[in-house]
Order: C-alpha cells, then structure tokens, then sequence
C-alpha cells in the first residue's frame, strides 16, 4: 500500500522490515558470541536490497531473524508493523507462513510431488480450500514461465526451473516480504542470470525482497545493498560493493 503524507504532496511507502538496534548472541558454557551487534535497518514496500557479507559475518543470523527463524537477544524487529521479537514459536510459524516467501539455495522442493503440489504446500498450512489452491498454484508457476511444467517433478525439471518453482512457491500466499538465500549458489552461470532476471520483474512489479548473498555480481542486481562484517551493518552501496572485489 502506498499513503499520502499530511500535505498531500508525496508518496510515503509503508515500511516492511524495521531492525532497532538487534543484537544475538550465542552462549555455549561461559563462552558468549556476539553474531549481531546493534543491528539497525529499514526497508520500505517495493524495495530490492541485497545483504552481502563473507563467510561469519552475520549474515545468515541476520537472514534467521528477518525469515522469523529466530528471536535478537536483544532490540526490537517489526515486520510488516507487527512486533515479531519475541514471540512463540508457534506465533512466528504463523507469521512465517502469512507473511514471508522463502527463496532458499537448495530449492527445498518435495521430489514426490508436482511443481504445482510444490507451490501450493504454504496454502495447505494456511487452510486454503482444495479449488483455490490449485487455482492460485497454477496462476503463480505462469508468472513464472512455467505453464507447461505444473506436472512435471523436480527430477524433471532443470535447476533453473526448480528455482522457478521455489520462486512460484514463495509468491503463491502474497506476502509483504520475499526472502531469498542465495538463490543462484546451485545455478549456472546462464540459469543464475535468468532467476535474477525474474527476481527484477518482482521487484519491478513492486515486490520487497531482500537478497542474502557472498556474490559481488548478485548483489549489484540489488537497487540497494547493505554490506555486513563482524556482526555490524555497512551501508555504502556501491562504494561498499567496490571494497569487496
């Protein structure tokens, strides 16, 4: 949703993700490590911002809390302008499937089930009638480029295709936020160029995603990128995409 500010002159966009000050720290015995330390982030409707960091950066702690995988330690997260930091585990499965799509680097498809009975796993959980499960699954694999695919099995289809339906899965429930993990780490070189071509028909389609990804070229597919290191956030787009080369 798009509002109007008080005069009346410019769009204001609803904010999707808001980190305050996010903290997570891991404890084994008396030894405590910090994997986020102050994290502070915003992100609006219909942004396209990649996450890029090295291996132990953060990152994937990072990516845990944003897909309501985990709780900060401390700070506060709302998404969607829902208070999400320290609920149950069974109120943020019920957040996850309402309001996220997952991407993940290793598809997660089921190998006994069609790419439609794939797509409409999230709208079983949700309690969607049969009908309208298949309906919105098949509508969703189009969107993707895969119309002619709906009954073929994973094993069947490429690694490119199997991310579309991954893709197709993580649209079908209409969420306020598509989270992708790196999604072309399992591709070739021509069949990660055809998932990031679709990922900026999302985003121009006025999708928010949120990429997490190692790879400087992925990244620059972003409109935004914010670099981590050592737990901490370094938003300098594209100068921070050159430091990383």
């Amino acid at each position: 949703m798009t509002i109007t500010d008080p005069q009346g002159t410019a769009p204001v966009r609803d904010t999707v993700i808001e980190l305050e000050r996010v903290t997570k720290v891991y404890r084994t015995g008396t030894i405590s490590v910090a994997a986020l330390r102050g994290v502070s982030l915003s992100i609006e409707q219909g942004e396209y911002v990649a996450i890029i960091g090295p291996s132990g950066s953060g990152k994937s702690t990072l990516m845990h809390i944003l897909g309501c995988l985990d709780v900060p330690s401390s700070g506060g997260y709302h998404l969607a302008g829902e208070d999400v930091s320290h609920m149950s585990e069974a109120a943020l499965a019920e957040v996850r499937n309402r309001r996220i799509g997952f991407v993940f680097q290793q598809f997660n498809l089921l190998a006994s089930m069609t790419a439609w009975q794939n797509v409409e796993l999230p709208m079983v959980y949700a309690g969607v009638i049969r009908s309208e499960r298949r309906e919105r699954a098949m509508e969703a694999l189009g969107r993707v480029g895969l119309a002619g695919r709906v009954n073929h099995r994973p094993g069947e289809l490429s690694g490119g295709q199997q991310q579309r339906v991954a893709v197709a899965r993580a649209l079908v429930t209409e969420p306020d936020l598509i989270l992708a993990d790196e999604p072309t780490g399992n591709l070739d070189s021509k069949s990660a160029a055809d998932v990031l071509r679709l990922m900026g028909e999302l985003h121009e389609a006025g999708r928010t995603l949120v990429l997490i990804t190692h790879d400087v070229e992925v990244a620059s597919a972003a409109g935004r990128v914010v670099g981590i290191r050592d737990g901490l956030l370094t938003e300098n787009d594209t100068r921070y995409l050159e430091s990383v080369r």
